[in-house]
């Protein structure tokens, strides 16, 4: 599955750019999984409790990477 190792790596490097934004208002996102077109991940530290995490998640990260990896269809976070 080489070429879902490619669209990995590309959300990969997508969410790595995201992240000192993300530390830098005390939160933090890890890459869980990508499966079936959607990318799977965590949002930590204050973006997990944080009451815009849909807004973030959804108008911030999530159209981020469909921008850059227009395979993926959706971001999901996973919580505990």
């Amino acid at each position: 599955m080489k070429k879902n190792k490619d669209i990995e790596e590309k959300i990969i490097a997508v969410i790595n750019r995201l992240q000192p934004f993300l530390i830098n208002d005390g939160g933090n996102i890890e890459f869980i999984k990508y499966e079936d077109n959607i990318v799977y991940v965590k949002l930590l530290g204050a973006c997990a409790h944080c009451s815009l995490i849909d807004i973030t998640l959804k108008d911030g990260i999530e159209q981020l990477i469909i921008n850059e990896v227009p395979e993926v269809k959706e971001v999901v976070n996973v919580s505990e």
